[in-house]
C-alpha cells in the first residue's frame, strides 16, 4: 500500500485536531465536583517550585501552570480549552490535594444595600 493512500472506510482520526480525549476520561467518569466553584471565583495555584508535577495528569499540570496568578474559573476553562464542568472537577481534585486555593465572591446579600451607599455618597458630597 502506498504511503499516501488510505484503506477504505470511515476516517476516525482528524490530523488537524490531534488526539481526542473524551471529558469523562479526563475526569475518571465523574460528572460532579466534590466542591462547587462559582464561575467568577478566583483560583491560585501553589508555586511551581513547590509542586511535584510528575504524578499529575496533563490537564492538572496545565491548570496549575495557568493559575500561577489569580484567574477566574470561567477564564481558566477558556485558557486550558476544556469544558467548564471538567475544569470544576479537576479544580476540586487540586483543591483536595492542597495545590490550589479558591477565593469565592461575596454573596449579594452580604453587600451593603443601595440606601446605605447613597447615604455615604450624599455625606461625602456634603463635605
Amino acid at each position: 500500500m502506498a504511503a499516501d493512500s488510505r484503506p477504505p472506510g470511515p476516517d476516525w482520526l482528524d490530523v488537524d485536531a490531534g488526539p481526542v480525549v473524551r471529558p469523562y476520561t479526563v475526569t475518571g467518569g465523574r460528572v460532579r465536583p466534590e466542591r462547587g466553584f462559582d464561575l467568577v471565583a478566583f483560583v491560585v495555584a501553589a508555586p511551581l517550585d513547590r509542586v511535584d508535577l510528575a504524578p499529575l495528569q496533563p490537564e492538572h499540570r496545565l491548570i496549575i501552570e495557568v493559575a500561577q496568578r489569580p484567574v477566574a474559573v470561567a477564564e481558566l476553562a477558556a485558557r486550558v480549552d476544556l469544558a467548564l464542568g471538567v475544569v470544576r472537577i479537576l479544580l476540586s481534585d487540586l483543591l483536595s490535594a492542597g495545590l490550589v486555593v479558591s477565593y469565592e465572591p461575596q454573596p449579594a446579600a452580604a453587600l451593603p444595600n443601595h440606601d446605605i451607599l447613597q447615604a455615604v455618597v450624599n455625606g461625602l458630597r456634603a463635605l
